[in-house]
């Protein structure tokens, strides 16, 4: 009997996203969402099969391998669904809507999110990955298929019971009631909480998988300079160490990888997240200005030196991901064999495998993971060997790796999605600027001042941001988290330079994020804007994801434009965010661990006010941003006139003297004139407001 191939339609050609376009010669009929998209369901009264994915993501390739690309299971899922293809990075918006819906129905999140919909785009059931063949108790892919188009087509009634609950539970988590009152001490028997939580042998959350968890991370460092108490430091240092000396860190390339399968940070899901990368740029530099370890800071420069090479896009900004295959194969880019080594290295090669784990057997498949996991804890700048001894070591090793690089960059390369993020280009913006501020590297504010003239000149409508460009094409209007992020980074480019055009956008992007996103009711922001008209809902969490949820970064930007505008209103509007949000999620302040990071700032933020010209009021003001950036603000007033009215440390400066004014809460200090007296100042002002030393 001869087969005949079914005839389809596929609309991706068009599409700007590198992941639907890996989709675009698939025998399924997809459609990017869209009014065109659901109109089709309708009009043909079919339930729609919704797949959303990214490029990065191994087991979407995984499925699309197996389902997507077969003719059998295209023909299936053609008759009996309208087939819409979304990237989660693209739309997240439409992502956290049908990801809550999955929760709700008690399945376990994440990508590929397979989910079947009304005609009208209503939730109705899903899962994550469905295999083509029944196992592990997972049905196959085709009979989840034909059941469910039953259900729609035999049993409806079922369907709208399931559809009514769904949406009734949604609009009900968007509702706060009550109001909970957390202080210092809730945030403190918070942290020990978390802290209690953390592996004592490998760092990180006890078990596996171990993702990083960086915001997790700056929750306990902020506890830390809040109490004093260094087990919350260590317990930072002590991941942070083994991340970086772990497989999850890419000792060659730099950079480092969403997460680890094992609970020793040996062996990652190899793909690289922008995000990921620049939330833990900015911890390592912390560290570092803390500790003085060496590994922190050659792991901040070593992964903006992958950032450079890899990342960077011809206009200057930052690309999303690295993928995790290539040649068909996780990690295969990545991996040695001991033969490989030996060749590349010759008699040096026994050393390096020594040094970086590398054995005939391999410890991932047969193959070997470079890491330098064994014999930790272990110090860079202890006594041992002689200091031109270890700076000799480490020399060579380095050299040893830069030929192992040279190598590795001949083989085929894991995919790259270049598309430009304006929120993820925020997080990378700001780390830059403060990872470079805290480590003397003029160079990385100057690469993160680049990126933000691209994304503010091209990303942008108006007043208003886009939230992915890629080859000149925008998707527009972009989500509160791109507002969100880009403020941040708006704001951290003005405390850093001084430039006033940068806290003038700020306050534009962030008039722009009232007048479109904002709820009335409690102060909180939608993550789509009032006039994006392709949604069942407008999605309104406020939980974090694997980056800070927008609400929270927005809190720490209102307590910012506060400070550096005068303007007290912005501090009312970050108060009421935060009250609104811990009243709905009392009992769920772990999922808002960002939102609690933007207390903490709220509650014992220093600002510092330098005036005066010169080479006195500079040393003032490099002494000022040299603090951790976590809890303080930084404007630099060379007059009283270039203060408004209504701020604090107005009335206490003298018209021309070089001097540095901090404020804590409503009490500011006297005036600092030598430069070493700054974070003297901030701490005596802490403690008479009721807070420990840092």
């Amino acid at each position: 009997m001869t087969s005949v191939k079914t005839s389809h339609t596929n609309r991706l050609a068009s599409a700007t996203s590198p992941y639907l376009l890996q989709h675009a010669h698939n025998p399924v009929d997809w459609w990017p969402w869209g009014p065109e998209a659901l109109a089709e369901a309708r009009d043909k009264n079919k339930p729609i099969l919704l797949s959303i994915g990214y490029a990065a993501c191994h087991w979407c390739h995984v499925m699309a391998h197996e389902s997507f690309e077969d003719e059998a299971t295209a023909a299936v899922m053609n008759e009996l669904f309208v087939n819409i293809k979304v990237d989660r990075e693209e739309r997240p918006d439409i992502d956290q809507i049908y990801m809550n819906a999955l929760h709700l129905l008690g399945e376990q999140g994440g990508w590929p999110l397979t989910m079947f919909l009304t005609p009208s785009g209503e939730p109705v059931w899903g899962g994550t990955y469905f295999p083509k063949q029944a196992r592990f108790g997972r049905p196959a892919f085709l009979d989840v298929l034909r059941e469910v188009a039953r259900l729609f087509r035999e049993e409806p009634d079922k369907i709208e019971k399931n559809r009514a609950a769904l949406l009734a539970r949604l609009t009900e988590k968007a509702r706060p009631q009550g109001k909970v009152t957390v202080g210092v001490d809730e945030l403190d028997a918070a942290a020990r909480q978390v802290g209690n939580m953390f592996d004592v042998v490998h760092g990180g959350l006890r078990g596996a998988p171990k993702f990083p968890q960086p915001v997790l991370l700056e929750f306990l460092w902020r506890a830390g300079l809040r109490t004093g108490d260094r087990r919350f430091f260590e317990t930072v240092e002590h991941t942070l160490t083994h991340m970086c000396e772990g497989g999850i860190y890419d000792h060659l390339g730099g950079g480092f990888s969403r997460y680890s399968v094992d609970e020793r940070w040996l062996v990652p899901h190899f793909e690289k997240m922008l995000y990921d990368n620049a939330l833990l740029l900015e911890l390592l530099a912390l560290a570092h200005a803390r500790s003085g370890e060496k590994l922190f800071a050659e792991r901040a420069r070593e992964t903006v030196g992958w950032l450079a090479r890899e990342m960077t896009t011809a206009e200057g900004a930052f690309a999303a991901s690295l993928d995790a295959d290539s040649e068909g194969e996780e990690g295969r880019f990545y991996l040695w064999s001991l033969a490989e080594i030996e060749a590349a290295l010759g008699p040096d090669a026994a050393d390096f495998a020594l040094q970086y784990d590398v054995t005939a057997e391999g410890n991932f498949e047969g193959r070997n993971i470079l890491n330098r996991l064994k014999g930790l804890p272990r110090k860079t700048g202890v006594a041992g060997a002689s200091l031109a001894a270890r700076e000799e070591t480490a020399a060579r090793l380095a050299m040893l790796r830069g030929k192992l690089l040279e190598i590795r960059n001949k083989r085929v390369r894991p995919g790259r999605d270049d598309k430009i993020l304006a929120d993820w280009n925020g997080l990378m913006i700001a780390a830059l600027v403060h990872a470079g501020t805290l480590l003397d590297e003029p160079a990385w504010v100057a690469m993160a001042q680049r990126a933000f003239d691209f994304v503010a000149a091209a990303m942008t409508r108006g007043d208003r941001l886009g939230h992915s460009w890629r080859s000149g094409q925008l998707v527009f209007p972009g989500l509160a988290s791109d507002f969100a992020s880009m403020i941040r980074a708006a704001l951290a480019l003005h405390e850093a330079t001084g430039a006033r055009a940068f806290l003038e956008q700020a306050l534009a992007w962030q008039r722009a994020l009232d007048a479109h996103y904002a709820d009335p009711e409690t102060g909180t922001y939608y993550l789509t804007a009032d006039d994006a008209s392709d949604l069942l809902l407008r999605p309104h969490s406020t939980a974090d994801d694997a980056t800070p949820n927008a609400n929270a970064l927005s809190a720490q930007n209102l307590i910012r434009l506060a400070a550096l505008s005068g303007d007290n209103a912005f501090r009312d509007k970050a108060d009421r965010l935060i009250d609104a949000i811990l009243a709905a999620n009392a009992r769920n302040l772990f999922g808002h661990v960002a939102l609690l990071n933007a207390l903490d700032l709220r509650l014992r933020g220093a600002e510092i006010v330098v005036t005066g010209e010169g080479a006195a009021a500079q040393a003032l003001i490099e002494a000022a941003r040299r603090l951790p950036f976590l809890a303080r603000i930084v404007l630099r007033a060379p007059s009283p006139n270039a203060l408004p009215v209504s701020h604090p440390a107005r009335d206490k400066i003298a018209a021309s003297a070089a001097a540095a004014f901090v404020c804590v809460g409503e009490r500011c200090s006297l005036p600092v004139t030598e430069p070493n007296a700054v974070a003297t100042a901030v701490e005596s002002l802490r403690s008479a407001s009721g807070f420990r030393s840092d």
